[in-house]
């Protein structure tokens, strides 16, 4: 009778700390039992697209506009930058059933949104010329007026590449692509040194003093970390300090020129040859590489030699688009290929390509996630789906963005990846 008590005692204990628990604002909830990640029932989603060996995909939500990059938020939800709607949504599963509970916007009115970065609880994003910190003050779960600051403004945006993305570094400094003006620079010129570059700030907006070029007469090329990336859509640290970057190249040069540049190691200063130069080398780029001439170019007095420009660590076929990445826990890379919209003669595909990284090198390729296109000769600007961002969670569980038609795709692994 006694045992039957203390376990009655116990039960009833659980159900109040969960109802405590859930009542709490979700930014504190704290799961009460850890457990292998939910696999769904099969779906649509599951019968169309094809995953690597040992991993399950499913729909985790949908209805979305135009979702690009995300984040796990320190509440273990995703938050996704909803671009073609200028807001931040939270997808929560609370019910641990492995499908998101609902869309629930959490900051609107940030123009063009398109990347997100959690760091010291504090949620910051990028958009198509500012980055703002967003600090949850009233702990509500939602950001506005004055929790919402804009850290840097005026970044360019008058034409060509328009999403900016943002990230902190391990030095604690922010990190900004921004991409080119021009698909090439025939006729077209940057007019701002802030294009086609990877640019580093301090977390109030203000120039590091040990910015490469922080003393340079253009005050605006003294945010450039590094130059010469046509567009760098996403960029990671790894846990040695390293910035690991995609890299989408230009176009005109035929359906196999320039290889796509999908890991850049990008470094302090340096430039990476675009619009003069590209790595011609496919696949693992062998050290002592050097890039080729895009003889559509010319050189001029900034930039006259390729050999001034640093190549790419790997490549892939042209014309993939590397959009988002994120790393898995043995140091593989997950990288969502856009796919091609104008090659010139066998259209390229929209998947999520794994990369292989042996001793901290990308080393090979391989299909990951695919589906998204209704036959080997469609474009994918007019595919079913178009992977944009890819995030993994810290129990492994992968998220995939498809920009086409606002679906969040869950991967969960069902062994060691």
């Amino acid at each position: 009778m006694k045992r039957s008590l203390v376990v009655s005692l116990v039960v009833i204990g659980l159900i109040a700390a969960t109802i405590s628990f859930a009542q709490l604002p979700h930014r504190l909830h704290i799961p009460l039992i850890t457990r292998s990640p939910v696999i769904p029932p099969a779906d649509a989603i599951s019968a169309r697209l094809q995953v690597a060996a040992g991993f399950a995909v499913r729909l985790y939500a949908s209805g979305l506009n135009r979702p690009r990059l995300m984040a796990i938020g320190p509440d273990s939800a995703l938050y996704v930058a909803e671009r073609g709607a200028n807001r931040i949504v939270r997808l929560a599963d609370t019910d641990v059933d492995g499908r998101a509970d609902g869309i629930n916007p959490v900051a609107t009115n940030l123009l063009g949104v398109h990347s997100l970065a959690w760091h010291n609880s504090n949620l910051y994003a990028a958009g198509n010329a500012t980055v703002w910190r967003l600090r949850d003050n009233d702990n509500n779960g939602l950001f506005s007026g004055s929790e919402i600051t804009v850290i840097v403004d005026g970044l360019p945006n008058d034409g060509g590449h328009s999403t900016r993305t943002a990230r902190i570094g391990p030095d604690g400094r922010l990190y900004v692509s921004v991409g080119s003006k021009c698909n090439i620079t025939v006729g077209c010129s940057e007019g701002d040194p802030r294009r086609a570059a990877i640019l580093r700030y301090n977390l109030d907006g203000s120039i590091p003093a040990d910015n490469p070029f922080a003393s340079d007469p253009d005050p605006r090329r003294r945010a450039v970390w590094a130059e010469g990336l046509r567009n760098s859509v996403d960029f990671i640290f790894l846990p040695d300090g390293r910035l690991w970057a995609t890299h989408n190249g230009s176009d005109g040069l035929g359906n196999d020129l320039p290889p796509e540049e999908v890991i850049i190691e990008v470094e302090r200063g340096k430039h990476y040859g675009w619009p003069y130069c590209y790595t011609a080398e496919q696949g693992p780029v062998p050290p002592g590489a050097q890039e080729v001439r895009d003889v559509r170019v010319p050189l001029d007095a900034t930039f006259t030699s390729c050999a001034q420009a640093t190549p790419a660590l790997f490549t892939d076929l042209a014309h993939y688009a590397p959009l988002g990445l994120d790393r898995l826990a043995n140091g593989d890379v997950l990288i969502a290929y856009h796919g091609s919209w104008n090659a010139d003669e066998t259209p390229r595909d929209c998947r999520v390509q794994r990369i292989r990284v042996d001793n901290g090198a990308p080393v090979a390729a391989e299909a990951f996630l695919t589906g998204f296109r209704d036959n080997p000769q469609q474009e994918c600007g007019g595919a079913w789906g178009r992977p944009a961002g890819v995030t993994v969670a810290p129990d492994g569980v992968i998220f995939v963005s498809d920009d086409r038609n606002g679906n969040i795709y869950r991967i969960v692994p069902l062994a060691n990846p």
